[in-house]
Parts: C-alpha cells; sequence; structure tokens
C-alpha cells in the first residue's frame, strides 16, 4: 500500500535540471583537476566521482535542497549546499581509508577537487538567484498575490512581499469581511472588499496565489473559503495566525499511513542535532583551552577576595525540562538553591567586590564551557533560569517552557538584543521568552556563529547585569 501526504514539500519544478547541473560539476570539476596535474585518469578517481556524487544527492535530499527557494533564505541555501558537499567529502574520505586506495590517487587533485567542487556547487546557485531576483524586480516571473483576511499574520506576510520584492511576488490587496472601523489602521487602503469578492476575482483569474490569514477560530469560514476556491486554479496557502506562529518549528510526521504535523518539537533532531554536538565540542573545547589560564587566575582571586567555595553549582532546567547542574564562579557570599531564589538586584549586599566585576563583565559564566563538554548545555541557545524562576513564570508566560525543547546555552538570542539579567517585570521575562522562541524557531550553525561574533562584542558587559 503507498502511503498518502496530504502536505507535499514544496517541489521545485527544475529541480531534475539543477540535479543534472550538480551532477556536472562534480565529475567535470574531478577530470579538470587530474587533468590540471598532469594526473592519470583511473578506475579509482570514477568510484571517487560516483561516491561523492550519489552521497551530496542522498545529503540535498535530507535536507530538501532541490526544493522551491522562491522565498528562501540565500545564507541557507549556501549553507545546505556546503553540508550536502561535506557528506560527500566525507564519505570519499572514508571509502579511501577503508578500501586502502588511497596511494593510487593524488591528494593534491583531490583536494583542489574538494575546494573547487565548494566553490563552483554555491557559486553557480547564488549568481543564478541574483538573475532570477533582477529579473523579478524588472516586473518579470511574478506572481500575484490576495490576502484574505487583514490580520497580523495578513500584515506580517505583505510586509515580506513589498520589502522582499526579489521574491516575485506582488500584492494585489487585501480582503475582509470585516466592517472598516475594526481593521487595522495599517494596509486600509488595500482593501478591495469582501472575503466573497476575493474569491469571484480569483475565479476570473485576477490573482496566481491566495493566501488565507484567518485566525484558527474562523475554522467553518476558512473552510467555505477553500472550498469555493476549489473551482479556480490559484494556488492557496493557510497562513498561521498569531497563536500558531508561536508554535516550534511545526514539522511533517507520520503514525502508520497517516501523516500528522507536530508543533512542539525541537529544530535539533538527527542531523541537525549532531551538527549542533559538533560545533559545540569542537568550539567549547578550543574556548576552554583558550581560558584556562584567565579562569586560574580568576578562582585565585575568589578565594583571597571572600570565604566560600571558588565554584557555585545551581540547578537549572535543561533539555526537556530535566534537571542540570551549571557551573559558575561564586560571586555571592550566599549560594540560593532552594525553592525560593531572589534574583540578584542593583547595589545587591550579597554579591562580593570582586563578584560585582565577574557579574558585570560575564566573566563568572566561564565555567559553563565545562557544562558544554558534558553535554549539558551548549554554547548558543536560551539561557538557563534558576528552577524557582522556571516554576513561578511557567504559569505566567505562554509557551515559557518550549524554551527547554533545546539544550541551554552560555549565550543566547535574547542576550544579545539586550535582554539579559534582572527580569524585575513580567514584560521583561515576556520579551527574554519571545527572543528565545524566535532562536529556536530559526536555529542555523550560521545563527550560531552570528550570536557567538555579536557576544565578543557586546555580549559580555551590560547595564542591566549586577
Amino acid at each position: 500500500m503507498t502511503q498518502n501526504s496530504y502536505v507535499k514539500d514544496n517541489i521545485n519544478q527544475f529541480s531534475g535540471l539543477y540535479r543534472f547541473i550538480d551532477f556536472i560539476v562534480i565529475q567535470a570539476l574531478l577530470l579538470i583537476c587530474i587533468r590540471f596535474y598532469n594526473a592519470t585518469l583511473t578506475d579509482t578517481y570514477i568510484m571517487l566521482g560516483l561516491i561523492a556524487s550519489i552521497s551530496f544527492f542522498l545529503f540535498a535530499e535530507s535536507v530538501q535542497l532541490y526544493r522551491s527557494w522562491r522565498t528562501g533564505i540565500t545564507s541557507r541555501l549556501a549553507l545546505y549546499t556546503l553540508l550536502s558537499w561535506a557528506s560527500g567529502v566525507f564519505c570519499v574520505a572514508l571509502y579511501l581509508f577503508f578500501s586502502k586506495t588511497s596511494v593510487d590517487i593524488s591528494r593534491v587533485v583531490i583536494g583542489f577537487w574538494f575546494l573547487c567542487s565548494a566553490l563552483v556547487l554555491v557559486s553557480w546557485r547564488l549568481l543564478f538567484r541574483l538573475y532570477i531576483f533582477k529579473r523579478r524586480r524588472m516586473g518579470l516571473n511574478t506572481r500575484s498575490v490576495a490576502i484574505f483576511g487583514l490580520t497580523p499574520s495578513g500584515i506580517r506576510l505583505a510586509n515580506e512581499f513589498i520589502n522582499r520584492p526579489e521574491t516575485g511576488f506582488t500584492l494585489d490587496g487585501f480582503f475582509d469581511d470585516r466592517e472598516v472601523k475594526r481593521l487595522p489602521e495599517k494596509y486600509k487602503n488595500n482593501l478591495q472588499g469582501s472575503v466573497d469578492t476575493g474569491v469571484e476575482l480569483a475565479r476570473a483569474g485576477k490573482f496566481d496565489v491566495v493566501y488565507i490569514a484567518l485566525p484558527l477560530a474562523a475554522q467553518k469560514r476558512i473552510e467555505l473559503i477553500l472550498r469555493s476556491l476549489g473551482d479556480t486554479t490559484v494556488d492557496v496557502h493557510l497562513v498561521p495566525d498569531f497563536f500558531t506562529f508561536n508554535l516550534l518549528h511545526a514539522r511533517l510526521s507520520y503514525v502508520g499511513n497517516i501523516q500528522t504535523i507536530s508543533v512542539y518539537e525541537s529544530p535539533m533532531s538527527g542531523l541537525a542535532s549532531l551538527a549542533k554536538r559538533f560545533e559545540d565540542i569542537v568550539l567549547g573545547a578550543l574556548i576552554l583551552i583558550a581560558i584556562t589560564i584567565p579562569m586560574l587566575l580568576i578562582a585565585l582571586l575568589i578565594k583571597f577576595d571572600s570565604k566560600g567555595p571558588v565554584f557555585f553549582k545551581q540547578k537549572r532546567y535543561g533539555l526537556d525540562g530535566k534537571a542540570i547542574n551549571v557551573w559558575k564562579f561564586r560571586s555571592m557570599t550566599v549560594a540560593d538553591n532552594g525553592a525560593v531564589v531572589k534574583q540578584a538586584t542593583k547595589g545587591d549586599a550579597r554579591i562580593t567586590k570582586l563578584g560585582a566585576i565577574l557579574r558585570k563583565t560575564s566573566l563568572d559564566e566561564l565555567p559553563q564551557f565545562i557544562n558544554v563538554l558534558q553535554g549539558h548545555m551548549s554554547i548558543v541557545g536560551p539561557r538557563p533560569h534558576a528552577v524557582a524562576h522556571n516554576e513561578e513564570y511557567r504559569h505566567l508566560v505562554d509557551f515559557y517552557m518550549l524554551r527547554h525543547k533545546v539544550k541551554p546555552g552560555i549565550t543566547g538570542w535574547a542576550q544579545i538584543n539586550g535582554w539579559r539579567g534582572e527580569t524585575d517585570t513580567l514584560n521583561k521575562m515576556e520579551k527574554r521568552i519571545e527572543f528565545d522562541l524566535e532562536y529556536i524557531r530559526n536555529w542555523s550553525i550560521l545563527l550560531d556563529l552570528k550570536i557567538i561574533f555579536a557576544t565578543i562584542f557586546k555580549g559580555f558587559i551590560n547595564k542591566n547585569a549586577y
């Protein structure tokens, strides 16, 4: 029995051509490198070319490299291409190691082939993408769009169309059944009539694409609209409302032959989880080696400054809400770790003289790189809160516990955007959670590197850290 899918991937109609170009690029560059180095084409080289191509295609399929990238992010396209080629390089290296045929080939040829292929596979995509973008900005290869529902999610979508003309979508207008006085001021001038009017225009072929941006509460109305658009040729998309927009990393899965959509799930699973862990181990080890001497000096200063242990380990929630011991340099005369934990405030008498400097510069967080190597934390992720604070705010802030779908981090998206330190108001905690969930939804290795880079320049010292 074949498996029925209700939701399909966004298919690129030129995916077959793209695969053909990639295959030619990989094979042609191998031949060019062999010819340039005056090496002899052998069966081993042919085998390596096939292994690299097959591995590249298999990994590319797993990250949906050949889907439509009309609305995709350019940096992510480049990253997925490089990761796909890295898998090909890895499989070639494994074959050479286990087959013991590395003596039959030139390492110079293979090295140049690896490098040149990476550059060309990314470059031809980016150049073609720039060409397509240029055509779309000229009004070619565009698609007219109507949005049913002048809602916050509809407005966000309209902003994307207007701010990113390279996607090739032109907004024809909004259609909404509500009275004009009930509609938000923004885009009121773009209101073209009721939803029924929009359906009639769609039947007349005035639009290429219709986006339904009504709230989930309007389920029956959405069903009626879908039925009405069933006798048109427009592409129809459902836009998540504000509630659904806050859910994490929706993905397709199966229970037998029944397709389901997950809404609370971590984006870091499978290959993504391995990539994240590899990032933590490599960068964590390098950073820990670099900060060993500063950490020893800080430990000595703490012993001279006040009585008590050098390190303070506090129970906090880690991945999936499981308790972990988070390491810090002791910066207070007390070590609160119970059911009630008072946050540090400005001029807090519990903070030692040295501790004030350590907290202001975030140097008290350095021991958490040990947590990273242990696998309990990541370098980048939502900052872990004391267990007492978790239990308090999980009942006050919507979706609070979703931040624990990933490992906590030493630095995070919220911290480099200024939401660090004391959360003495509910609004401050809500903003921190908003940025944490935004990070989880949009996670990538490139985003992690961006956050690490930003932390170096503006993440250590903060006026809100006491």
